[in-house]
């Protein structure tokens, strides 16, 4: 069992001078590689964190707290071999609650958003609350295996509705005129119409998945799911990889911290990428 998430923690003072940081290794099982890289871009300070694939706003807080309690929760659960769909729904709200029990002397309200992947047998389990997003590389296409979650997607827009919110338009769609994301970690002052509900794919691991993307909007708020997919294929080290799409993201003028992590599925076709093992 595997559980994708990179072993590096990163905060803005790992940084020196704007330079990314990027590793990579082997799962202990070697049944995937991984690489990831990571920059704060052209934002002046860093609320990425990817211990899954997590994504801060409002402060870095919310991000960091995630990456250290949300697998150790996963992990702890009693149903996480026999039912890991709702292991993992259980571990995502109960990482929430806690959380927003320790942000009670805070004055500014802080959020994450995450997606996380993994790998139980030949099961690929990917969840996702927000905007980060989840992207595999099957027979040579490229498959989104996360939504984003944005205030104006009709099931979110009906869904903070019934529950007394509104969303407006402020620059971009937004929860109450203020968060752009329709679900996240945090966010005390929006939690009654902001949840932490995760949605789950599976996708069955075989020799037609070549590889996963996970990342940060800021790739994905310039590149497309082709344009990575397709930009990535010819890297055979997944390190390289995830350089490849955090150099084309900043080179497209993206305005936010960018985080890439690649996992190849080794025996299927060449790697993987795995960050930390269970």
């Amino acid at each position: 069992m595997g559980y994708l998430n990179s072993v590096l923690s990163s905060s803005s003072q790992v940084y020196a001078d704007d330079a990314p940081v990027s590793g990579g290794g082997l799962s202990q099982n070697g049944k995937f590689s991984y690489g990831y890289a990571s920059s704060p871009g052209k934002r002046s300070s860093m609320e990425d964190f990817y211990e899954t694939r997590i994504d801060g706003h409002g402060g870095a807080r919310a991000a960091e707290y995630v990456k250290h309690n949300l697998f150790s929760n996963l992990i702890k659960h009693p149903k996480f071999i026999s039912d890991t769909k709702s292991a993992i729904v259980d571990a995502y709200n109960h990482t929430d609650s806690e959380f927003l029990k320790s942000e009670n002397n805070q004055n500014r309200d802080a959020g994450s958003t995450a997606s996380t992947a993994i790998l139980v047998g030949d099961r690929l389990l990917v969840a996702n609350v927000g905007d980060s997003r989840a992207v595999i590389c099957r027979g040579g296409n490229a498959i989104a295996v996360s939504r984003d979650h944005k205030p104006d997607q009709t099931d979110e827009r009906q869904r903070i509705e019934d529950a007394g919110g509104f969303v407006m338009w402020a620059g971009t769609w937004r929860v109450g005129g203020v968060l752009a994301v329709s679900r996240a970690f945090g966010d005390r002052l929006l939690k009654q119409y902001v949840v932490a509900d995760p949605e789950i794919q599976e996708e069955k691991v075989d020799r037609s998945l070549e590889f996963l993307i996970l990342a940060s909007d800021g790739l994905w708020d310039v590149v497309s799911n082709e344009e990575a997919v397709e930009m990535i294929k010819p890297v055979t080290d997944p390190e390289q990889a995830a350089k490849r799409l955090l150099q084309e993201a900043y080179q497209r003028g993206s305005a936010d911290n960018i985080t890439c992590v690649v996992v190849h599925f080794l025996g299927n076709q060449g790697t993987t990428s795995h960050s930390g093992s269970a």
